[in-house]
């Protein structure tokens, strides 16, 4: 299936794949919620394998804010080259960590206003003609990771070994995976133009910001 995707994103003009990446993220704002409150399974913790893992793998997705700092993450990792997937391991590492001071009931403060500012701030970076350094960018989104983590871990709170560690590697494995997909795309597009390569990367960034302001807002006025 990814195979057919890039093949049709090959065939299309630079800008409209970026566009395209812009729509759908734009699409997920429409049934943007406060971060913490995305269950997959409307709230009831995972009881086997199968609804742990499911839930995983729903919880980046639903969450139009998570989808969208993945994305971002994707992005910005495709204008550092082949080192650039460091920066989504980095961060998936980190929500893996966030989950887990969840279920330990270490509070962190103020998560969903944390989460927003932080897709605002990485569509900034993803804007910027000349981003950070790598390592900068890795060590910011492992910050970030453990409050998306943080929230990924509420979905989860009381449920056995079992479901527990399905949902773990749910949302790991769709994190990357959208990472990636994000990461692959942007790679064709910066190998297609000649001239200022990064832009349509950048009108990304510009269209993460604005989401990101939709729901740094939201979580201000509640």
């Amino acid at each position: 299936m990814f195979e057919a995707i890039l093949t049709k994103f090959k065939k299309s003009p630079s800008i409209g794949r970026i566009s395209l990446i812009g729509s759908a993220i734009a699409l997920f704002l429409l049934a943007a919620k406060p971060a913490i409150a995305h269950h997959p399974f409307g709230g009831n913790t995972p009881q086997n394998f199968l609804e742990g893992i499911l839930s995983g793998m729903g919880h980046p997705v639903i969450g139009p804010d998570h989808f969208a700092f993945v994305v971002a993450i994707g992005l910005l990792a495709a204008l550092k080259g082949k080192q650039g997937i460091f920066l989504p391991i980095a961060f998936i590492l980190a929500t893996l960590a966030g989950t887990g001071l969840h279920l330990l009931a270490i509070d962190l403060p103020a998560p969903e206003l944390i989460i927003s500012a932080s897709v605002l701030a990485f569509g900034v970076l993803l804007s910027l003609k000349n981003s950070p350094n790598l390592a900068w960018l890795s060590g910011s989104a492992a910050i970030a990771g453990l409050f998306h983590g943080y929230a990924y871990g509420e979905a989860i709170v009381g449920a056995e070994m079992t479901p527990l560690i399905a949902y773990l590697a749910g949302f790991a494995l769709i994190q990357l995976a959208i990472a990636l997909a994000a990461f692959k795309i942007a790679r064709l597009t910066l190998k297609k133009i000649a001239d200022q390569p990064s832009l349509p990367l950048r009108f990304a960034g510009f269209t993460i910001s604005g989401i990101g302001v939709a729901f740094l807002s939201s979580a201000i006025l509640g």
